[in-house]
């Protein structure tokens, strides 16, 4: 009876799996310059959510958490049964909304095209003068906005008069709050984040573009058939990320823009907080608010990820 010997392969002696703190040995250089970022999320993003709890007690400093009472949901239901709910609501989603809809494509539109520049130093000039006002602080922009828009020695009502008009009062009347928000925040963001989507455009390969060239397409099919299904993915994830942020808004900036005359339209969630939580000593209703806050924005971004996994388009996770 023939005997036939077994695979080469399988006369060997396989290696055995190195533990995984010999691995971690091998390169502790990684891990030690992981370490402070890890200890940073640690400390500022985990830690943290230990104080939630202030949200369900009536928090007193001197008692501290342990001592503070358990109410449970009683300043949620609070919040949701007060007369300001409705108008905070209304506010933050409003702006936020109309934000998402007018300022989103601007920075794609804006990219496409600073892509079709043929020249480099041009192109390199457009983008520096585009995203050189997101280095401006909100304090300058703000100052800015109440000088140009003064109701007497504004550049925008000295040109309304010279056409014959009536000045207007514009950081007094809550109609002009959400344009002159929404306008300035276009202005002062809309290039930097243009810089993402060109980014995105240089991964597109230059043979599509030339092979369309070839095949008589102008510059708006290309872009139409090539750059936009391109960064469609950035665009998904970009826009997934804002709404997950719905509801969130730039609370300096508001409570710079905020005055007495046009508190009715701007008047937002974050303000709100900042005013009972800091200024009124609420702290367990403010953290309430807060939290509450925080979960719509989770529950948005959740959904829409389910929609663009759902939609076979790039998701978060």
């Amino acid at each position: 009876m023939t005997t036939h010997a077994p695979p080469v392969a399988d006369r060997q002696t396989r290696p055995r799996p190195l533990p995984a703190w010999k691995r971690a040995a091998r390169s502790w250089q990684l891990y030690v310059l992981l370490t402070p970022a890890v200890l940073y999320v640690l400390v500022f993003k985990y830690w943290p959510m230990y104080g939630a709890q202030i949200a369900f007690r009536n928090f007193n400093p001197v008692d501290g958490f342990a001592g503070s009472p358990w109410v449970g949901l009683e300043h949620f239901e609070r919040f949701i049964t007060s007369f300001q709910f409705e108008r905070l609501l209304t506010n933050t989603l409003s702006i936020n909304a109309l934000g998402l809809l007018i300022a989103f494509p601007v920075p794609i539109v804006l990219a496409l095209m600073v892509n079709q520049l043929q020249s480099d130093r041009f192109k390199k000039f457009t983008q520096t003068v585009l995203y050189s006002p997101s280095f401006i602080s909100v304090v300058v922009v703000v100052g800015m906005i109440f000088l140009l828009f003064s109701p007497r020695s504004g550049i925008v009502n000295n040109a309304i008069t010279a056409f014959g008009g009536e000045p207007v009062f514009f950081m007094g009347s809550p109609e002009w709050f959400r344009q002159l928000y929404i306008g300035s925040d276009i202005w002062q963001n809309a290039g930097f984040s243009m810089i993402v989507y060109l980014a995105a455009l240089t991964a597109i390969d230059p043979a599509l573009h030339e092979a369309a060239r070839v095949d008589g397409a102008n510059k708006w099919q290309r872009i139409r058939h090539i750059d936009i299904p391109g960064i469609m993915p950035v665009i998904t994830i970009l826009f997934i990320l804002a709404i997950g942020n719905l509801f969130n808004l730039g609370f300096e900036k508001v409570l710079l823009m905020q005055t007495d005359l046009n508190i009715p339209t701007s008047e937002v969630i974050q303000t709100y907080v900042y005013k009972t939580g800091l200024q009124g000593a609420q702290f367990s209703y403010s953290a309430a608010i807060g939290l509450f806050n925080s979960l719509i924005n989770l529950a948005l971004l959740l959904t829409f990820n389910w929609v663009a996994r759902r939609a076979n388009q790039s998701s978060l996770w």
